[in-house]
């Protein structure tokens, strides 16, 4: 333990909601402040005369880092860095670390509920028994919206990372054909297909890749057109790798089967999004919660205590600005 060290978590409440042992990461600092939310104009303020950053979500930018000249380590309680000017951070000698793999078989799990919800139109036989439509119906069962059966149908995954990798399995254990796409950027490899190559070929899409500028809107209208027209699209990985308004326009003309996202571009989507607008068919949209299972949670808590105290023995974990 480091007794001159002070941290800040900046969104506490967005990982620990009173169902979190947080001794792991107290037992680190000598001081933790934990601060439910914070807004952009209180980051640098609460970062004052502090070594230890810990967000997930809040935004530390160049002028925040500037601001704060005994900053040393930023801590993320995610795997995604969006949110922090990681070359700024580098420039001013202040570490950068993550979480990673925390959330596999949380996320892995929500996929493939996505999957399955999709391809049994459980949203639409759960609204038609509520208003009674089989309780009107001539016979036992219902079966006015058309069931996918996934075994033997192909499923495309870009992304072939640990998540991409889970989620293969499961979809394997439904006796699914696996094809990986290429991600622009990534160095040509004989198994990871064109996009132009892949998208004409599966029954299923799932994202599970980075967002970057590289494959922000990797999935527009040009790409959507290359589907069949009852396959489904699945993302639980960042809502920009998606035109959301070219989905919107699809799903609408009957262009695919239907589309199941955890994320959207804007999150918390305040200020509207083309993917929340009335009449939208075969759609699902689940609120950026598919990591968010206790097991989850309390992982990164463990890993931000591993970061933390890697870093103080000088050799650092998970760093992702090196």
């Amino acid at each position: 333990m480091n007794n001159s060290v002070r941290a800040v978590f900046l969104d506490h409440a967005s990982l620990d909601l009173g169902d979190l042992d947080m001794s792991p990461l107290r037992q680190v600092f000598d001081e933790l402040v934990l601060y439910p939310a914070s807004t952009a104009e209180q980051v640098s303020e609460r970062l004052q005369g502090v070594q230890i950053a810990i967000s997930n979500k809040v935004p530390i930018n160049a002028a925040t880092l500037a601001a704060c000249p005994e900053l040393k380590l930023i801590l993320v309680s995610a795997t995604g860095t969006n949110n922090i000017d990681l070359a700024a951070a580098r420039e001013r000698g202040i570490t950068v670390a993550n979480c990673q793999g925390y959330g596999t078989a949380s996320v892995a799990q929500h996929a493939l509920t996505l999957l399955l919800s999709l391809a049994t139109r459980l949203p639409d036989y759960q609204t038609a028994v509520r208003d009674g439509a089989w309780q009107r119906a001539s016979q036992f069962c219902l079966l006015d919206f058309p069931i996918m059966e996934l075994a033997g149908k192909t499923l495309g995954i870009l992304g072939h990372g640990e998540l991409g990798s889970a989620f293969a399995r499961l979809a394997e254990a439904l006796s699914m054909r696996i094809l990986y796409g290429a991600l622009p950027g990534r160095p040509a490899r004989a198994d990871r297909l064109p996009l132009q190559e892949l998208l004409p070929q599966v029954d299923a899409l799932s994202l599970h890749c980075p967002l970057t500028e590289q494959t922000r809107n990797l999935i527009g209208a040009s790409e959507l057109a290359l589907m069949k027209p009852q396959a489904l699209l699945i993302n639980t990985a960042r809502g920009g790798l998606v035109d959301e308004q070219a989905l919107a326009d699809a799903l609408r003309a009957g262009h695919l089967g239907g589309a199941a996202f955890d994320v959207l571009t804007e999150e918390p989507p305040r200020n509207g999004n083309p993917l929340l607008a009335p009449g939208i068919p075969r759609l699902i949209i689940t609120p950026h919660n598919a990591w968010g299972s206790r097991e989850a949670r309390q992982r990164i808590v463990g890993q931000l205590a591993e970061n933390a105290a890697a870093f103080f023995a000088g050799a650092p974990k998970r760093v992702v600005n090196g």
